[in-house]
């Protein structure tokens, strides 16, 4: 997993009922753009250091309207 500051990191939920989480890569840690991220959740207005699984994908910011 690649990714680059502005890109959304989206969780898919586990469990039936729960919402996907979404957080904006406000920083990275490794020039190469591996983990883990700083993101900011939108759903809480917070920021977490994140190490994403392997229910976790990237959105680029150029591929969002």
């Amino acid at each position: 997993m690649k990714a680059a500051v502005g890109d959304r990191l989206v969780i898919e939920s586990a469990h039936l009922g729960e919402e996907r989480r979404i957080g904006v890569i406000i920083a990275l840690h490794h020039d190469d753009g591996t983990p883990p991220y700083d993101v900011h959740w939108l759903d809480e207005e917070h920021e977490t250091l994140v190490y994403p699984g392997p229910d976790a994908h990237v959105e680029p910011r150029e591929t969002r309207a």
